[in-house]
């Protein structure tokens, strides 16, 4: 059985940094692309960045990038989201996916990421 546990997130100030964890268990971590999504109140969730199984290759949306990093340690069966320079717009329950086949497939409950002063 997949299970995406998402942590790390938290209350941080305009400018500030965070990052979040996903440990990943119930399949074979280092198979397999991954993802950060996101979901502002009251908006769809949209995806913020991709990596694919070796960790080599990532992509993000255009909002985050040079400002948020993703990396996986496939030893230890963990997805990272390492944010900095935060604004407003980053708040957002923040949620970690599987992906195969070029879509994601499963999701984890997420973490809450508030940002403001």
């Amino acid at each position: 059985q997949v299970q995406l546990v998402e942590s790390g997130g938290g209350l941080v100030q305009p400018g500030g940094s965070l990052r979040l964890s996903c440990a990943a268990s119930g399949f074979i971590f280092r198979n397999y692309d991954m993802g950060w999504y996101r979901q502002p109140p009251g908006k769809e969730r949209e995806w913020v960045a991709l990596i694919d199984s070796t960790g080599r290759i990532t992509k993000y949306t255009d909002s985050v990038q040079g400002r948020f990093t993703i990396s996986r340690h496939n030893f230890k069966n963990t997805l990272y989201l390492d944010m900095k320079n935060l604004n407003s717009d980053d708040t957002a329950v923040y949620s970690c996916s599987l992906r195969r086949g070029g879509t994601s497939v499963a999701f984890g409950q997420g973490t809450q990421v508030t940002v403001s002063s």
